[in-house]
């Protein structure tokens, strides 16, 4: 994914009220922007970082600028705009980068499945559906932003909705169905990934049985800059469990 037209560069003053920063723009000017990550963001919006913001021309939008890249003071960048994780995965999707997506059919996107187990006939929204091999493959894909000592983990706070996903995916496996679970990675100084354990416990364990049942961990690095994102490599995951 490239940025068209070009992002514009400010300094961070502060993150606030979940979907609000101001920052300083090139100029010196403040001007408060949209945040669309309505996550903890821990190590990623630390005032007087750089940041790297779109603008909108919508005139109806309250907020017409919106940060998509943010640093640290050791020069990493990460993607935080979470929204578009989708997008830069569908792409490295077309585009065949890694051996799960060889000859792939039918990619549909925000798909929705009656998903069989514990609550019969339960309707679930995924990210992706294709066919691979003459299967059906379901893939969810969660964005990946907090670094820790030892490389990335997911997710930065407890998680009921990412935990949920984790057991529908290992329910889609129960029923015949092949199940992903994409981690992209969108921080630079990423080099492995893991569950969060010591943030949400229940999460990891229900990632510990999905992989158990058959769930197919797929963890994906994006080179971040300025002018785009786009698929770097796959790195180690290692399942950390509480």
């Amino acid at each position: 994914m490239d940025f068209d037209p070009p992002l514009e560069s400010g300094t961070l003053i502060r993150r606030y009220k979940r979907f609000l920063a101001d920052v300083t723009d090139q100029h010196g000017r403040e001007l408060t922007i949209h945040c669309p990550n309505t996550g903890a963001m821990t190590g990623c919006a630390e005032p007087g970082t750089r940041i790297w913001y779109s603008r909108s021309d919508n005139p109806k939008r309250k907020y017409p600028n919106t940060w998509e890249i943010g640093s640290n003071p050791a020069g990493e960048l990460m993607f935080v705009h979470s929204a578009r994780a989708n997008a830069i995965v569908r792409e490295a999707i077309n585009e065949a980068v890694v051996e799960p997506f060889d000859g792939i059919e039918g990619l549909d996107a925000e798909v929705t499945i009656d998903v069989l187990g514990a609550s019969p006939g339960r309707r679930s929204r995924f990210d992706f559906a294709f066919r691979r091999g003459g299967r059906d493959v379901v893939m969810e894909v969660k964005s990946v932003t907090l670094r820790v000592p030892d490389g990335g983990a997911f997710p930065d706070a407890v998680s009921v909705r990412a935990r949920r996903h984790v057991e529908e995916l290992a329910e889609l496996v129960s029923a015949g169905f092949s199940a992903i679970l994409c981690f992209a990675v969108l921080h630079t100084g990423i080099d492995r990934v893991r569950p969060a354990a010591e943030i949400d416990p229940d999460y990891a364990a229900a990632l510990a049985r999905a992989i158990d049942a058959g769930v197919e961990v797929l963890p994906l690095a994006f080179d971040v800059s300025p002018t785009g994102v786009h698929f770097n490599r796959m790195i180690p995951f290692e399942l950390v469990t509480p």
